[in-house]
């Protein structure tokens, strides 16, 4: 009885934290009111949570490019860099937040880079100067990524007191991050960012490169 009593009261706490738990739509747009696609909204908890448990993540070398563009991940994360191209790629950065080097390599390497820091954390290819992406590391449990009509969800997000932050890698300045307070009602929160157009570099045609 006292067993079944417990596993009641753990099953109402799960679904009562759920109830209670935000939908979050976040819309993004420039000054001029277009969609701004890649832009990371974070929000915060005041204090801050507890770092949750080792994650993953996956960037991708394919086509001679590095997908997605942006990722975000919370600190400690571990991220795999599969090659998916034919031929080698040699891939570095060397941002304050993660310096690292694989040298030139095939398939997958033997073990992930773990991104222990808070920050912005700029990928190069070595061998490709075109390719590029970017990955911003996050103490909070709470962030998502803008899609091509500017819209980043949440789901689940306990109420209570945050901070909102805005990042993008094209962002002209940086910008202070708000107060919001999240209730257990669906929120709509319209913000704007102003982004610098991306330069996307030409890559040769795929004959040309030896690697």
């Amino acid at each position: 009885m006292i067993r079944l009593h417990a596993v009641w009261l753990a099953t109402l706490l799960t679904f009562s934290g759920s109830a209670l738990a935000a939908r979050i739509e976040a819309y993004v747009a420039t000054p001029a009111g277009s969609p701004v696609a890649d832009a990371a909204v974070i929000i915060e908890p005041m204090p801050a949570a507890p770092r949750a448990r080792r994650a993953t993540a996956t960037i991708e070398q394919r086509d001679r490019e590095l997908v997605p563009y942006v990722t975000i991940v919370q600190t400690g994360t571990a991220i795999d860099f599969p090659n998916r191209d034919p031929f080698k790629h040699h891939l570095y950065s060397f941002s304050k937040a993660k310096s690292f080097e694989i040298k030139l390599y095939a398939g997958k390497p033997s073990q992930p880079v773990v991104f222990d820091k808070p920050g912005e954390v700029a990928l190069g290819c070595n061998i490709h100067d075109w390719m590029e992406a970017y990955v911003l590391v996050v103490d909070s449990p709470h962030f998502a990524k803008t899609g091509s009509k500017g819209l980043a969800l949440f789901a689940n997000v306990p109420p209570g007191r945050y901070r909102l932050r805005l990042w993008h890698p094209q962002q002209k300045s940086e910008l202070a991050p708000r107060i919001i307070n999240v209730g257990a009602a669906p929120t709509r929160l319209d913000l704007v960012l102003d982004i610098a157009p991306r330069i996307v570099k030409p890559k040769p045609p795929v004959e040309a490169d030896h690697y």
